[in-house]
Formats: C-alpha cells, structure tokens, sequence
C-alpha cells in the first residue's frame, strides 16, 4: 500500500491501481487511511482502492468542509483517471461526505457502504443531558483543542498527543506502523480538524435539506452493548453513556430509510472503529454491492 504525493496539489492518496470496481474509502475525522491496511490488502485482489487525506489538500481559505470534500473527490478521481460508477464507503464523519457526494453525484454511484456514520441529525446529540461528556467532548472543547494543536510543531505534537498503536497494528507492517504514528503529529490534521468540527452539524442540516437518490445502500452500525462496556472502560457515567448510546442507535437506524432498498446491520463486538473491529463485515458489504447491478439513478 503507497502513499503518493501528486504535482496536481500536494495531496497524499492511496491508489492501488489494481483492477475491478473502484472503491473510494472515506475515512473518519482525525483518521488515516493506514488504519484501512488490512481490508484494503484484501480488496485489491479483485478491486481498485483509493483513498486520500483530507488535511493534505491545502485549501485556499483553510477551512474544510463536507462540501470541500466531496471536490477533492471528484479532482482525485478525475486526476486518477476514474470514470466508472465507484463504491464509496463512508466512516464516522466520512460518511457525511459520501452522503453529500451521494446527492449531488449519485451517477458516479454503484453502491454506498455507510460505517457508523455520522447522521445528518446530528445536533439531536446536543440535546442530551450529559455534562461529563460536554466536558469532555463537546464541539468547544474540540475546536479549541485542536486549533492549540495545529499551532505546534511535530515534535511537540508527538509529545503532547502521545500517539500509540493498537497490539493488532504492532503486527502490522513497520512502514505502516511508522504512517499511523506520524499522520497523529501532523499540524495540519488539527486545523483541518477545527475547521471541520465548526461546520459539521451547518453541513448536517444542508446535506438533509436535499432529496436522497436511489442508490443501493448498505448501513453498518456499531454494537451499542460493546460502545457502552467502552465508555464504561474508560470511567464515563453510566447514564450519560447509555443516553448517548441510545440515541446514536436511534440515529443509525433511521439512515436505513434513506432510501426503499437500503438494508442495514451491527457489527457484534464492535466499537465506533468497525473497520478495525470487524473488518470482515466491511469486506462483506463491500463485496455485496459489488454485485449489485449499476442503477440509472438519472431520471
């Protein structure tokens, strides 16, 4: 898997050049596409995969936003010589991207796999009664964080954020286990970072504004049972836990009616990091609509 770095705009991407369906995976906020190792190893034996980082594209105004996504896509594409209908995946906020490329280019569209995504309702998660959490985690405290963090250098960052790999990307190759580390040192992933949070929940709203087009969808959600062990694990009140948990669910489920087909599952066993939890499902998902034949969603 090699990362590349393209005259057209200093962009890291991931492109396997491999042949089948093109896949384009979309990666959650703060997260590499290195994280993707594995599923991706197994994918390029019968399809092409690409992906990119997001925070590599120096925007001119410096702000990011799903909208700023959705064109890097397309410009990535274009730059990759991909002009066949792809199968986007979508995880945590990568999935409110691929929801917006989905509405305005569902023509490019086989088929979209959305990975514990975040949801165009996502302001819904405000309204619970969880104060431990706001402190901890509220989009203030966010936003703050990381504009602090976009202000250091490398080796501050490395200092300060402390980055760690999980005992399963130990065993992963020592140039992917060296890309996980430093893509978590990068000044630019936090401004990128503070910028997407600003907008995201404006973005939510904008994207659902839109009609949703017939495009086979797949929806795969995380384990509510393991999340609350989790947030448990880590010393989170219980009922704050179980309310955003609740709600979360609540929230996955109704992306299943995004359109008449889509079908939709958890991942027993799962945290929010499905394709690290289960990449097995992923793989299965994506090798479903694969199969699926291509739609005219044009009319």
């Amino acid at each position: 898997m090699q990362t590349k770095t393209s005259s057209f705009n200093p962009v890291q991407y991931l492109d396997t050049q491999t042949a089948g369906t093109p896949i384009v995976i979309l990666t959650g906020m703060g997260c590499s596409y290195h994280e993707w190792y594995e599923i991706v190893q197994t994918l390029q034996t019968t399809n092409r995969v690409l992906s990119f980082h997001r925070h590599s594209w120096r925007e001119g105004d410096g702000v990011h936003r799903t909208s700023h996504a959705v064109q890097q896509l397309k410009t990535l594409l274009t730059h990759c010589n991909v002009d066949e209908p792809i199968l986007l995946v979508g995880h945590s906020y990568g999935g409110l991207i691929a929801q917006e490329f989905a509405i305005r280019h569902p023509d490019q569209l086989k088929g979209l796999l959305l990975v514990d995504s975040t949801s165009v309702d996502l302001h819904e998660l405000d309204t619970l009664d969880t104060p431990v959490l706001d402190t901890l985690s509220s989009d203030a405290t966010w936003i703050e964080q990381c504009r602090h963090y976009a202000t250091q250098r490398k080796d501050q960052l490395r200092h300060l954020v402390q980055p760690v790999l999980t005992p399963a990307q130990q065993q992963l190759p020592q140039t992917i286990q060296s890309a996980l580390l430093d893509f978590q040192t990068e000044p630019a992933l936090y401004a990128m970072m503070a910028t997407e949070v600003t907008h995201w929940k404006m973005d939510a709203r904008r994207i659902k504004r839109n009609t949703f087009p017939d495009v086979p969808l797949i929806i795969i959600g995380r384990d509510q049972r393991q999340a609350i062990a989790e947030g448990l694990q880590d010393g989170l009140p219980e009922t704050e836990v179980r309310q955003l948990e609740e709600r979360w669910h609540q929230l996955i489920l109704r992306q299943a009616n995004l359109t008449k087909t889509a079908t939709i599952r958890f991942a027993e066993g799962a945290g929010h990091a499905v394709h690290l939890d289960r990449p097995e499902l992923v793989i299965a998902a994506i090798r479903q609509l694969d199969q699926t034949p291509v739609k005219d969603v044009s009319q």
